[in-house]
């Protein structure tokens, strides 16, 4: 599954540990996810979107 988390977190002059200590998670999930090696639980999904103020297809783009 493809992301806009690098590039979300860029426009917000984020950096991985600021967006990291956001979501209560760590560095290196947040380094996971950009990369594409690791898809985030719902729940944490649902936590990026709402702190971006967007929708969860917005950030994650689902291909087959």
């Amino acid at each position: 599954m493809k992301n806009r988390l690098k590039e979300l977190r860029a426009r917000d002059d984020f950096t991985q540990a600021d967006l990291a200590q956001k979501l209560d998670i760590t560095r290196q999930t947040i380094l996971a996810i950009e990369k594409q090696k690791y898809n985030p639980s719902l729940v944490l999904a649902f936590k990026i979107a709402k702190l971006f103020n967007s929708s969860i297809e917005e950030i994650f783009i689902y291909e087959e």
